[in-house]
């Protein structure tokens, strides 16, 4: 793809209005049309919230679910860990979370099932894994891990990915664990014979985390319990590496949520990173060309949070909104959940 067709595009940094937010989140000042300084961010799904669509109370919910994933994964950072342990950590946070569509609190698919895709990746070195369709593990994500660290595999899928959990000591979790009583009622609506089978988006959907360490060394992950009534055996972008996740040190960290099978098709996660590397585009012109043209282009819309080593994030969407929050390096949290909290960019 030619330079003279990256359109410029500056990812703004601010965020309009805090109100009910975690303990610990502050609000950034306004003007600043980057986000920099970060280490980690996290994103809880792209989608539509605008303001006075839901209560007090499940707002507090939202933020509070992200800044604990960020304060998790950042006392690992602080530790000197490294980032492929904070993205881990923070993911496992909102996969324990029934707020959020990954682990507890994942959709059902059209046989009232939960299966549940996730991947995790290293930009030091590349290496990376993924699980596809698991019904029996509570935290997807370190299964993922497992299968980069533990196998020569990549991915795994269904039935022997929870069997590899199992033999590498991870419990049995029974499908009841997963369930909430909105993803059922979310699973009764979609098989109504009028419903229009779009998936609601409402808030809390995929979630993901990227990080950069002391080291400059860049990880990404991502967790998902995929659409509501969805075909049994359906897997979207989230598993998939260059998809849905990518972690290269060269260029960037980054997790995208969205229409999984247009992801796919149009290799978004990896694309970003090829736009840096190949043609040096800044974090920000690189993802927004791909999210909110490339994809959109192709049918579909979404969202990513980008991280680059510098510190620089994106988050651009071709959604209403997108539900993120971020770290910086000094430990200011910043979470962003209405629409009009995260500019397009």
């Amino acid at each position: 793809m030619a330079t003279r067709h990256l359109v410029a595009v500056l990812v703004a940094g601010t965020v309009l209005g805090l109100s009910g937010s975690a303990a610990g989140a502050e609000q950034p000042p306004p003007g600043g049309s980057v986000v920099r300084d970060v280490v980690l961010a996290v994103h809880g799904g792209a989608g539509s919230l605008p303001r006075g669509s839901i209560s007090a109370e499940q707002e507090r919910a939202y933020r509070d679910g992200l800044a604990a994933a960020l304060r998790t994964g950042y006392r690992l950072l602080e530790q000197g860990r490294p980032s492929l342990d904070a993205v881990e950590a923070a993911v496992r946070v909102l996969e324990d979370d029934p707020n959020f569509n990954a682990g507890r609190g994942a959709v059902f698919n059209t046989d009232a099932e939960h299966e549940l895709d996730a991947s995790i990746m290293n930009g030091k070195d590349l290496r990376s894994g993924a699980v596809a369709g698991v019904h029996n593990t509570k935290n997807p994500v370190s299964l993922a891990r497992m299968v980069m660290e533990r196998s020569p595999h990549v991915m795994m899928a269904g039935v022997g990915a929870d069997t590899f959990a199992l033999r590498n000591g991870v419990p049995y979790t029974t499908q009841d664990y997963f369930f909430t009583q909105r993803r059922w009622d979310a699973l009764l609506e979609a098989k109504e014979p009028d419903a229009a089978g779009a998936e609601p988006r409402e808030g809390g959907g995929t979630v993901g985390a990227v990080a950069v360490d002391r080291a400059r060394d860049v990880a990404a992950a991502t967790s998902t319990g995929g659409l509501t009534n969805k075909l049994v055996g359906r897997v979207g972008d989230s598993p998939i590496v260059g998809a849905g996740t990518y972690a290269n040190n060269r260029t960037l960290a980054i997790s995208c949520t969205g229409t999984g099978e247009v992801f796919i098709r149009g290799v978004a996660a990896y694309d970003v990173s090829a736009l840096m590397e190949y043609t040096r585009a800044p974090v920000q012109r690189a993802a927004a060309k791909v999210i909110n043209e490339k994809i959109p282009a192709l049918g579909a819309t979404g969202g990513a949070i980008a991280l680059a080593p510098s510190g620089a994030l994106a988050t651009p969407h071709s959604t209403a909104g997108l539900l993120n929050g971020y770290i910086t390096r000094d430990g200011r949290i910043v979470t962003r959940i209405y629409n009009d909290e995260t500019p397009a960019g």
